[in-house]
């Protein structure tokens, strides 16, 4: 479970470095950028190769409705990590929906996956959200809220957001459980 937990710390820290060392990150320029990426990749890599080789040792084991509270609340969080935010009404002007929707998927996994492993990189990823919002909000008081958009686009983005979680469902079994139930 190390490389889980190094995965787990490494996207924190990839995320944070701006905000905890910003004259450093300044000082990189535009490689920075580059470098934030490689970081991000490794530590999801690191996540995937340590989630996958951890023991399973399980805490609960969730009723097999819950799969499709998982679903819904997945496909929440793609529709708030869409440019729904941005473009539409319903969500106009949120102060942090990608990390709310990041932290809705995150909760939704933790509910399906009651091993230790599930709940290092899930409850991991979950106990970032609100620091790395907390530190946002440090360095960026204001927010500038976009115009509202129309309901219309919040249809398109739904619909966007219902193909790319059958993706997202495919690619899952490939590496995975299949996460849609018959």
């Amino acid at each position: 479970m190390l490389l889980l937990v190094l995965g787990v710390l490494l996207w924190a820290f990839a995320h944070f470095f701006k905000r905890l060392m910003p004259d450093a990150r300044a000082k990189m320029g535009d490689r920075g950028k580059g470098i934030v990426a490689i970081a991000l990749v490794i530590s999801i890599v690191l996540m995937v190769i340590g989630y996958r080789q951890a023991e399973v040792i399980d805490l609960w084991v969730a009723p097999s409705w819950m799969i499709h509270i998982n679903n819904l609340l997945v496909l929440i969080a793609i529709f708030m990590m869409s440019p729904a935010p941005q473009k539409g009404r319903i969500l106009n002007g949120m102060r942090h929906p990608m990390m709310t929707g990041f932290a809705i998927w995150t909760l939704g996994h933790i509910l399906v996956n009651g091993d230790v492993a599930s709940l290092i990189l899930f409850g991991g990823l979950l106990a970032w959200v609100p620091i790395q919002i907390s530190m946002i909000n440090k360095a960026e008081p204001e927010l500038e809220r976009p115009a509202p958009g129309a309901y219309a686009k919040d249809g398109m983005f739904l619909v966007a957001s219902l193909v790319l979680m059958a993706i997202i469902g495919y690619i899952h079994y490939w590496v995975g459980p299949w996460p849609y139930p018959v």
